[in-house]
C-alpha cells in the first residue's frame, strides 16, 4: 500500500501539529464525534477487553489532526477506536473529545486490532513500536515517505528489536489517493486497511 509523500510538502506540518502552549492537542475532530465513546486514561493494560465478537479494534497513536479523523472515519466504520498517547498532559486533553485513550500499548491486543502511528517525529516512537510489535496486532502501520529510511528503523534497533519484526512495521500506509489535508490522510489510511482485511488490491481494478 502507498500513502503520499508528505514529507515532501507542507502537509507534513498540518498531519503532525504539535501541541500549542494552550494544551490543546492539535486533533481536529468533526463536531459530535466520540460524544457516546466513553473516555479516560488508563494505563492500557486490559484496554480492549469486552469488545463484540467479530469486533475490529483501530488504535490510533499520537494525539494529531489525522489521528482525531481517524478516530471519527473509523468509528463510523465500525471500528472499536482508541487513541494512543503517551504523554499524559496531551492524553488528559484528548480524553475531553471522548473516544478512549490510553498511556501505553495494550497488551491484549489481537489479530483484531490495527495499530496506525501518526507522527513519526515523536521520541516515543521506537518504544511505541517496540511495545507493539510484542503483541498479537494484526497490522502495524507508520505514516512516512518510502524514498527514506524510517527513524523507526535505528530506534527500534536501539533497543534491540530484530530485523524481521522491525520489516513487520509498514511504511508507507494508506492508498495512493494523492491525500493532503487530515481528513484525506485518514481516508486513504482507512481505505487501506480495509483492502487488506479484505485481501482486495485497493484500486479500480475488481
Amino acid at each position: 500500500m502507498t500513502e503520499h509523500r508528505h514529507d515532501e510538502d507542507a502537509a507534513c506540518a498540518v498531519a503532525h501539529a504539535p501541541v500549542s502552549g494552550s494544551g490543546t492537542t492539535g486533533m481536529a475532530v468533526p463536531a459530535g464525534a466520540g460524544a457516546a465513546a466513553g473516555a479516560g486514561v488508563p494505563a492500557g493494560a486490559g484496554a480492549v477487553a469486552g469488545r463484540g465478537a467479530g469486533e475490529r479494534v483501530l488504535v490510533a497513536v499520537f494525539a494529531s489532526p489525522v489521528a482525531g479523523y481517524l478516530l471519527r472515519y473509523g468509528t463510523d466504520l465500525g471500528y472499536r477506536a482508541m487513541l494512543l498517547e503517551p504523554d499524559e498532559v496531551r492524553a488528559a486533553t484528548a480524553a475531553a473529545l471522548g473516544f478512549p485513550v490510553v498511556t501505553r500499548v495494550p497488551e491484549d491486543l489481537d489479530d483484531s486490532a490495527d495499530l496506525v502511528l501518526t507522527d513519526h517525529h515523536r521520541d516515543e516512537l521506537g518504544v511505541v513500536l517496540r511495545d507493539a510489535l510484542a503483541t498479537k496486532v494484526r497490522w502495524i502501520g507508520l505514516m512516512g515517505n518510502p524514498r527514506h529510511e524510517g527513524p523507526h528503523v535505528v530506534a527500534l534497533t536501539a533497543l534491540g528489536v530484530t530485523a524481521d519484526d522491525i520489516a513487520r512495521v509498514h511504511r508507507p500506509i494508506g492508498l495512493n489517493i494523492g491525500s493532503r489535508t487530515p481528513p484525506e490522510i485518514a481516508i486513504s489510511t482507512l481505505a487501506g486497511l480495509l483492502a487488506d482485511r479484505n485481501d482486495r488490491p485497493g484500486g479500480f481494478e475488481f
